[in-house]
């Protein structure tokens, strides 16, 4: 089996990707959302190429030989890019076999349980508890994340006082056993992340997601060190190298591996594995509803050491949820895990497919 041909359909907000073989076999994935029409041009250029030259492509190998052509440029936009391509292979693979990815890796199909994710620093502790209390009971969550800080290593608030009235106000409305997560986006320094910290952890169960800039990780280590609950982070990370190292100091306590950021299913595998060696537990980044929340539910049922609770995103979705079908549905607070296809059990719309970008990669050319 040899790739023939590579397509991207994209818009500046997401890119799909359609793989086709000498078989005559097909598989779609999808890269990193946001910005996707640059990632696209990238894929074409630097990804593409190298995933047809390959004989009976792998996924793993797939990967290992794009970041090693691409030595230059480590970058985000690569692996964002080779995501795309890895992710297609997946879904082919399963077609191939007529199974779904997770049971590809040994894993049976099925259900995950939800944290409800908000994106949010607009609004106020009020309005966000009272959002999180209607989704936790027309839906059944039992988690949820929140955001805090504002900036980048900056000690700032969106307001004075919003993150300390928003842990508390959250708190006093769903209780001491609802998991309340909270994510810093890199928005403090060690000496407020830690004020910040336990002021979250001391209300109840949930973890502190990216309390210092994450390219200052003896800054996160610190945290970590000081703080009694967990630390979680890594969404941004996508250099192999660089999970070592934070999984060997124990830079947090578990690891958030993104697969659209890392560069698809086998390198964020990778990761998960790492952490398993360390005790440590993978409870991946995937903040809104396109693929990624798809890709990150099959990665949870595969891995040997997932957290309890999958991020799902309360945002209107827009453009995102109109990628594919069947949609994402959560009930008692756990995200159903679609089944219509074989792959990643879902299939791209077709009015999407028409309205986006299409370009298209040979083994010709």
């Amino acid at each position: 089996m040899r790739i023939t041909s590579v397509s991207t359909y994209s818009t500046s907000a997401v890119t799909l990707v359609e793989i086709e073989t000498d078989t005559g076999e097909t598989g779609w994935g999808q890269t990193a959302p946001y910005n996707a029409d640059i990632t696209a041009t990238v894929l074409h250029r630097m990804v593409a190429p190298v995933a047809m030259r390959l004989e009976e492509p792998d996924p793993a190998t797939l990967a290992d030989r794009v970041v090693a052509v691409n030595l230059k440029f480590p970058g985000s936009f690569v692996l964002r890019a080779l995501c795309g391509v890895e992710t297609a292979l997946w879904d082919l693979l399963g077609r191939r076999e007529n199974k779904l990815v997770c049971e590809l890796l040994g894993a049976a199909p099925g259900a995950w349980p939800a944290y409800a994710s908000s994106m949010r620093r607009d609004i106020s502790p009020s309005e966000e508890a009272q959002r999180i209390c209607r989704l936790r009971d027309d839906f059944g969550f039992r988690a949820c994340k929140v955001r805090v800080g504002d900036g980048e290593g900056e000690d700032r608030d969106r307001w004075p006082g919003r993150s300390e009235e928003l842990i508390d106000t959250m708190r006093s409305a769903l209780g001491p056993d609802f998991v309340i997560h909270a994510d810093a986006n890199s928005a403090y320094r060690p000496e407020r992340a830690i004020e910040i910290g336990r002021r979250l952890h001391g209300g109840g169960p949930g973890h502190f997601e990216e309390p210092c800039p994450y390219w200052e990780m003896e800054w996160t280590r610190e945290v970590t060190e000081t703080l009694d609950g967990d630390v979680a982070g890594g969404e941004q990370d996508n250099w192999i190298p660089v999970w070592e190292r934070m999984v060997r100091e124990h830079v947090v306590d578990i690891v958030q591996p993104d697969v659209c950021y890392i560069g698809g299913m086998s390198r964020a595998m990778k990761v998960a594995a790492l952490a398993r060696q360390a005790g440590m537990r993978c409870t991946p980044h995937s903040a809104n509803v396109s693929m990624v929340t798809v890709f990150t539910l099959h990665l949870m049922r595969a891995i040997a050491n997932p957290g309890p609770f999958l991020e799902f995103s309360i945002e209107e979705p827009g453009e995102l949820g109109e990628l594919y079908e069947p949609r994402l549905e959560v009930r008692d607070g756990t995200l159903l895990m679609p089944a219509d296809e074989p792959g990643w059990g879902v299939r791209p719309r077709r009015e999407w497919l028409e309205g986006a970008r299409c370009e298209r990669s040979t083994l010709e050319a």
